[in-house]
């Protein structure tokens, strides 16, 4: 089988054939060995010159002079043999550029050995950068060195890497042979960058808080848990960042966020995994409004840089990501499903009108709980522009500072795009006697859900609330979902460079 043609998708080839193209691979690794020529010896190359740069600055020369001289180190992509020149590709970092290899140029030992040379295969080269009478900006390579070899055949270039699950699991392949993938990555890092020099400039410190936790806390997320054998304790892997950075408002550091890891034992769809990554941050002596303002000042900031716009296209759908609408969540299911929350005298009222809609709630639901799930069955569907919903039932913000006038509500807010919730902010429950009293329920609550849940209200946290919590915003959100929507991405394991996978065996 000639290896160096075009080759057929993996996915066509048979299992004897691509065994077969193994072992020619393999073999010629065996008498590179056998002549002294091992290709995983070399330990550098002197790489300073890239392709997207060569192309963006090729100036035809003068007539009687010569292109620049470049020494460049990449992957090669794809190979042309023809007698005693050849073309070939090379991709490195940051873009591809076509060799032109002929035997007289680089010494007949040279060309042989370039003809053995296989696709995927990682060379060094130098030489003179022109361009052909086809009009493409080439390399007339003048020395070519194998740097390490390739013993896997890749993908054919016209089909790719197209399977899904192949493509997480193998995302070192994926990123080969879909030179696209790469750019979302890129992107991820600008926008992580974007957000920590929006933060900073605004007087935010960066912190790092502990991902490995004593207790668990009675928050409805799952926790991973883990042992420690020198303490000889359970330990479980966070679920938030919260309760920390809040500790820090306490110690006098006014404004702070974490970019942070997070780890939930729950559920995986394209919007969720098991790690994931978010932004906390808290502000002292603001509240709900200021974190809701700061959120829409960030986002629009972020659609400008990275889309060149503030309308953006995810899946198909043109989001303005420069107009956001604020609705109260009474005002929300009012406009939305025609319910008016201010209808109600008592639960039984908010359990009736649930029921005369055909939307199940739990038994003995409160007014607050009704209202909520009317919100999920009516209204969230219907979000697709920006929308923050606030003022949240007490029921459901067990660390949201409850509304002065109206103390059955809280001031909370979450922000939803495209129909997904994108973020959730409170005006911080500082009252240490109203938060023992809210985690008490919430654990209880856990306990009777799961009776061998190990949840504790979390009592060093409201020893710190009685030290003093001034007056907070806080604001957390999901990185990986923020990424989905700026990069038009369907599944947040598109964003994740290696998403967590069910094991093939």
């Amino acid at each position: 089988m000639d290896n160096n043609q075009t080759q057929q998708p993996q996915e066509e080839l048979t299992a004897e054939a691509y065994s077969e193209l193994i072992q020619i691979r393999r073999d010629k690794l065996t008498a590179l060995k056998d002549a002294g020529q091992d290709p995983f010896e070399r330990t550098s190359w002197p790489q300073s010159d890239f392709a997207a740069d060569i192309k963006a600055s090729f100036v035809d020369p003068a007539e009687g002079e010569h292109g620049a001289t470049v020494c460049m180190a990449g992957r090669m992509m794809s190979k042309r043999i023809m007698g005693k020149a050849s073309f070939a590709d090379l991709r490195d970092n940051t873009s591809n550029i076509q060799m032109y290899i002929r035997r007289d140029a680089v010494g007949e030992e040279e060309y042989a050995a370039f003809k053995k040379f296989d696709i995927g295969d990682i060379v060094g080269i130098k030489g003179e950068v022109f361009r052909t009478h086809m009009g493409e900006i080439s390399v007339k390579v003048s020395e070519i060195v194998l740097l390490a070899k390739n013993l896997l055949p890749l993908p054919e270039k016209f089909h790719g890497l197209k399977d899904q699950e192949t493509r997480y699991r193998q995302r070192y392949v994926d990123l080969i042979v879909n030179p696209e993938v790469k750019d979302t990555f890129i992107k991820r890092s600008k926008i992580l960058k974007l957000i920590r020099a929006y933060l900073d400039d605004k007087g935010f410190l960066e912190v790092d808080t502990p991902i490995l936790l004593p207790l668990e806390i009675g928050a409805s997320a799952r926790p991973f848990v883990t042992h420690h054998n020198t303490l000889d304790m359970d330990m479980y892997l966070r679920i938030e960042t919260e309760l920390c950075l809040k500790r820090l408002i306490v110690g006098g550091m006014d404004k702070v966020y974490e970019v942070g890891r997070i780890f939930r034992n729950e559920g995986m769809d394209t919007r969720h995994n098991p790690e994931f990554t978010t932004i906390e941050l808290y502000q002292a002596y603001t509240d709900y409004l200021g974190m809701m303002n700061l959120v829409e000042e960030l986002y629009t900031m972020l659609a400008k840089e990275i889309c060149g716009d503030t309308k953006i296209t995810y899946q198909g759908k043109e989001i303005d990501m420069g107009h956001w609408e604020r609705l109260t969540m009474v005002e929300a299911v009012k406009k939305y499903s025609g319910i008016d929350y201010n209808d109600w005298e008592t639960d039984d009222d908010a359990r009736a009108a649930a029921k005369a809609h055909n939307v199940e709630v739990p038994e003995g639901a409160t007014k607050g709980t009704v209202l909520a799930e009317l919100f999920d069955a009516f209204v969230e569907e219907k979000l697709i522009q920006p929308t923050f919903i606030y003022d949240y039932p007490v029921e459901n913000s067990p660390l949201a500072k409850r509304i002065p006038s109206n103390p059955a509500f809280t001031q909370r807010f979450e922000y939803f795009i495209n129909a997904c919730e994108y973020g959730n902010a409170f005006s911080e429950l500082n009252d240490p006697i109203d938060q023992k009293q809210r985690f008490e329920k919430q654990v209880a609550a856990k306990k009777a859900a799961e009776p061998n849940s190990g949840a504790q209200v979390d009592t060093d946290y409201i020893t710190a609330l009685e030290y003093g919590l001034a007056p907070t915003g806080g604001l957390g959100f999901g990185i990986d979902r923020l990424i989905m929507l700026l990069t038009d991405s369907a599944s947040i394991r598109d964003v994740l460079l290696f998403p967590t996978m069910k094991p093939i065996d």
